[in-house]
């Protein structure tokens, strides 16, 4: 078995041994972001990891692709989840942050100016809604209706112009997008604290989320994970 391994690493044939992320170089740091599969052709990573699944409370960090490994950008930093926890199987209205790898949206909005994204931005304005509505078949999509008029879908939470302790500026995490599934969960964020647990999206420190946002770039087809360690490493 040696001589076997000998040859073919004097060939130049690459070799993968159990316990290694595909991927992911053997000779990478043992660290949570290096141990999460799938994430090929991505260079930017928010991991959101959680103690439990039945908590408010995880470690945030940012990472970034260095020569095939997953280095720390920034972080450890204090976010809140759902004040359900965290869910495997998220349904609407449930409370729950959803587990698993998501996409960051093309859009960034939010109350407050530009921060400074490299994402297109859209500053919120009277009339601007996300649908939470199953029925609806914009279900889990960005909405504008005139002001002052009753949107077309039904409604459970304010306006997105009107939660401007939330919203200064929020990324959207493309949960229950490709496809939209009536039912599972709609308008997963990461936006700013508001002293308490979420909805089951993720929140930030004001300071710590517009960081976030403005490292982030479209072009490294950043990925966020939420769990625990081993929800994430299985």
């Amino acid at each position: 078995m040696r001589t076997t391994i000998v040859a073919l690493l004097a060939a130049g044939v690459p070799l993968a041994f159990a316990g290694q992320t595909p991927g992911v170089s053997a000779a990478c740091p043992a660290n949570l972001a290096n141990g999460i599969d799938t994430l090929r052709g991505s260079a930017q990573l928010i991991t959101v990891e959680a103690a439990r699944y039945r908590t408010t409370a995880a470690s945030l960090r940012t990472w970034r692709r260095q020569d095939g490994c997953w280095v720390p950008v920034a972080g450890p930093w204090t976010a809140r989840v759902g004040w359900n926890g965290l869910a495997d199987r998220r349904r609407e209205g449930d409370g729950t942050t959803p587990t698993g790898l998501y996409r960051i949206g093309s859009v960034m909005y939010g109350n407050a100016r530009n921060p400074g994204v490299r994402y297109r931005y859209r500053r919120l304005v009277c009339g601007d809604w996300w649908n939470e509505d199953p029925a609806s078949a914009s279900y889990n999509t960005f909405q504008h209706v005139r002001c002052g008029t009753r949107p077309p879908f039904r409604v459970t939470t304010p306006g997105l112009w009107q939660e401007k302790s939330a919203y200064p500026h929020f990324a959207v995490v493309e949960y229950n997008m490709r496809p939209v599934v009536p039912g599972r969960g709609s308008g997963i964020f990461l936006h700013a604290q508001t002293g308490s647990s979420t909805n089951g999206c993720v929140s930030l420190p004001a300071d710590k989320l517009v960081v976030a946002l403005r490292w982030l770039d479209p072009a490294k087809r950043p990925r966020i994970a939420i769990g625990t360690r081993a929800s994430l490493t299985r």
